[in-house]
Order: structure tokens, then sequence, then C-alpha cells
């Protein structure tokens, strides 16, 4: 199962690398049309630089949730107790995971939503954006439950068997 996570993780690092770049032609395609007459102004460029930005935003929270970067707070002091280090991070791991199932849920009904309409500038239908909030929560609560299970397996175990 690590592995198949492991591989999901590249990919989304990958696809938040590819949309970067994407997001530079639209973004300098706009500012070459309004400061030079280079080439015309095209409406949907600003479009399209807010779906990939969307899109960045929501891959970057997901990586960052595997991480443990995102959504972390030191709400509570670190302890050398391994059992209330272990109920800190589940107390945040439980309420990040309340987000992820509320995305999820939520969510859903967004990307039905999205399923019904179309862009009126570059005609994409709007699913292809609606779409990542339920997989940003889907892919939150299983990076969630992968942590609860690392931190459950290093307070039985030791580092060795938790985040390695």
């Amino acid at each position: 199962m690590r592995r198949l996570l492991d591989g999901y993780y590249r990919i989304l690092r990958f696809l938040i690398t590819v949309l970067m770049g994407a997001l530079i032609i639209p973004v300098a395609m706009q500012i070459l049309s309004r400061y030079t007459g280079l080439i015309p102004r095209y409406i949907w460029t600003e479009e399209i630089a807010r779906f990939c930005f969307v899109w960045i935003i929501l891959l970057g929270a997901m990586v960052g949730v595997r991480d443990g970067t995102h959504f972390d707070v030191d709400v509570l002091p670190h302890t050398d107790n391994p059992v209330l280090e272990f109920a800190s991070k589940l107390f945040v791991n439980l309420a990040l995971l309340v987000v992820a199932l509320s995305f999820v849920w939520w969510g859903w009904d967004f990307g039905v939503l999205g399923s019904r309409q179309r862009s009126e500038i570059s005609g994409l239908p709007m699913l292809a954006i609606y779409i990542a909030w339920p997989l940003a929560g889907a892919t939150w609560t299983i990076f969630t439950l992968e942590r609860i299970w690392n931190d459950i397996a290093k307070l039985r175990h030791g580092d060795a068997y938790g985040t390695g």
C-alpha cells in the first residue's frame, strides 16, 4: 500500500510541476498583449491561468498533507511522553480528517454542479475545475489515515516502524 501511495504522491508532485509550467504560457501571453503590441488580447488566458492556479493550490495542499506541512499547526506543546505526543498528533489528524471528509461530501455536489456547466470563455466543462475539491478531500483522507497509521506504528514499535 505504501508503494501505491508513494507513486500517487510522485504523480501529484509531477502534476504541480507541469501546471506551474503551463501557468507561465497564459500569464506571459497576458503580459505581452497588455504591454506590447506583439500579440492580440485573448480573453481565455485569464480563465486558463485561474484554472491552473486553483489546481496548483489544491494539488499543493494534497502534497502538503502527505508531507505533514499543511494544516499542521503546533497548537499543543511537544512533549517527551510518546503517549501525549501521539494524542496531540491524533487530535490534529482527526481535525484534518473532518475537513477532508467535508471536502469530499460537499465537493461531490460541487462536482455535480460543474458537470452541468461549461465555461463561457474557453468552453471547458466546469467539472474540470470543480472536481478538484472532492479529489483533494479524498486525497487528504487517504494521506491523513496513512499519517494516523504511521503514528500508531510509531507509538507501538518506536521510530523504526513509524514514518520510514
